[in-house]
């Protein structure tokens, strides 16, 4: 028996055809996967399965119930964890799970059976704001907070982007158990392992479904996506015997707890330096002290050579910063985007306008020059805020999780894009949850527990711990952590 049934569902939003012709089922209690690229309709779909959103056309049921006619029967039904976590951060662990069993009429202890598995990994927390929660540990508490009034059918919408791959494995752990319990889950991810764990999936793009299968099946049919061929890059053919980059025993204590605990480390002109570590392992922390938004406890730190310390404005004006929102102003224009942040930059007026047609030839972008940052493509957005924040040719340029979400295909060219720039002398200090990408690093460093535990390029890192890949080289340093960071 089939616990969804969509049908010839389509939906627009003005000229843009988010959903064309969608059709798929999902059996009582299978674990089906919804993948494809950003933009790609998956949101929408969900938020059709939800309620949330009328289909123009087409029917969708659950449990039996249809979409439309029977909102209310369904949304006491199903559990929906959306991409940016459903959580009120200024409210603590605990006020979050009682204000959702609230809204499904009931209570935490009449629900606390369906959440105890999960909830009880996090409750001792419960009086801690969930702002200031770590990447795992939000993933616990959205999904608690999804389960308490006991659903049938829980929707989960790339709920796993930004997470550490220890914590990733351990959420889907968490939906074996669901899925023992007879629970029908349909999850969305960029994750090729994750995909691995539906026991079938549907790939859409551009608002139609490619293609329904096994996962192996899907993933083999459209390599093309999913497993694109990797780059060559000769690793240190480009670094200079020179530091960007310089780091003794650094620290950053609140109070009692060192979030960073006594690192060292340098990174020379021209290296592309892959900083992982779990959720919590102090990675953010050490990158504001570098970037120079935030100061140390003790230690030293030179960067592009200025001290972190006492130059931190200098610091500013000599490196580059793109975060995993991507750093962009929707409502510019692409030009717009360019000259402001030229400005901010430092940049003179002539040399903006002159350095802004130079790259918008060199990234195809001259046609689209007025167009507004919003209507760009996901790939697009990504390659216009990596080259507006090297745009001022800085020394350095850090990258905070910046492909996060973002399909295999379009994160190796933007890979293209990070190689180009370490050829050009740009020393690139990225931090990524992408395994796959930690082995385009010239270095890597991990952290664990505020330390680095490990350093190395990865065939020696993977010779070191005798491991096949970075993952298992990752996930065999991170489950040696022992403060609770989560």
């Amino acid at each position: 028996m089939n616990a969804i049934e969509v049908n010839n569902v389509t939906k627009s939003y003005g000229a843009v055809r988010a959903l064309d012709g969608v059709s798929f089922t999902v059996g009582k209690g299978e674990v089906f996967g919804l993948i494809g690229p950003d933009g790609a309709g998956k949101t929408s779909m969900y938020r059709i399965m939800c309620t949330l959103l009328l289909p123009e056309s087409g029917t969708v049921t659950v449990d039996g119930f249809d979409a439309v006619r029977q909102m209310t029967d369904i949304r006491r039904r199903v559990g929906y964890m959306p991409g940016k976590f459903s959580l009120y951060e200024d409210l603590t662990v605990e006020e979050n799970l009682r204000f959702f069993a609230d809204l499904f009429g009931t209570t935490v202890e009449e629900g606390y059976d369906s959440v105890r598995a999960i909830y009880s990994q996090i409750e001792r927390f419960k009086d801690r704001r969930a702002g200031a929660l770590s990447g795992g540990m939000k993933q616990k508490l959205a999904l608690s907070c999804a389960l308490v009034h006991s659903p049938s059918v829980l929707f989960l919408d790339e709920p796993t982007t930004g997470v550490d791959p220890v914590s990733r494995k351990e959420f889907w752990d968490m939906l074996g158990t669901l899925k023992q319990r007879g629970i029908t889950i349909v999850a969305s991810t960029p994750y090729l392992d994750e995909v691995r764990r539906c026991e079938r999936v549907a790939f859409l793009d551009q608002g139609k479904i490619r293609g329904i299968g096994a996962p192996e099946e899907i993933l083999e049919r459209f390599a093309d996506i999913f497993n694109p061929p990797g780059i060559d890059h000769v690793q240190g053919g480009e670094v200079k015997d020179e530091n960007v980059i310089e780091v003794e025993h650094l620290v950053k204590a609140f109070g009692s707890f060192h979030a960073v605990d006594d690192i060292s480390f340098t990174v020379k002109r021209g290296e592309i330096f892959g900083f992982l570590g779990a959720n919590g392992a102090g990675k953010t922390t050490a990158m504001h002290m570098l970037t120079g938004l935030n100061q140390p406890t003790s230690g030293t730190g030179r960067v592009v050579g200025y001290d972190i310390r006492t130059e931190h404005e200098q610091i500013k004006k000599h490196i580059g910063y793109m975060s995993q929102r991507f750093s962009l102003y929707e409502d510019l224009t692409v030009a717009e985007n360019i000259r402001l942040f030229g400005g901010i930059y430092g940049m003179e007026e002539q040399e903006i306008a002159r350095k802004t047609d130079e790259l918008l030839e060199r990234l195809q972008f001259a046609d689209h020059k007025n167009t507004l940052v919003a209507s760009l493509p996901l790939g697009w957005k990504q390659k216009l805020a990596f080259s507006v924040s090297i745009f001022h040719e800085p020394g350095v340029v850090f990258l905070d999780e910046p492909t996060g979400g973002v399909d295999p295909a379009t994160r190796r060219q933007f890979w293209e894009l990070i190689y180009d720039a370490a050829s050009r002398g740009i020393t690139v200090f990225v931090t990524t949850h992408y395994m796959d990408e930690a082995e385009y690093c010239d270095r890597i460093s991990i952290m664990v527990d505020g330390k680095i535990s490990a350093m190395g390029t990865p065939d020696e890192l993977k010779k070191k711990f005798n491991q096949p890949d970075m993952d298992h080289v990752f996930t065999y340093l991170a489950r040696q952590a022992t403060r609770s960071s989560d």
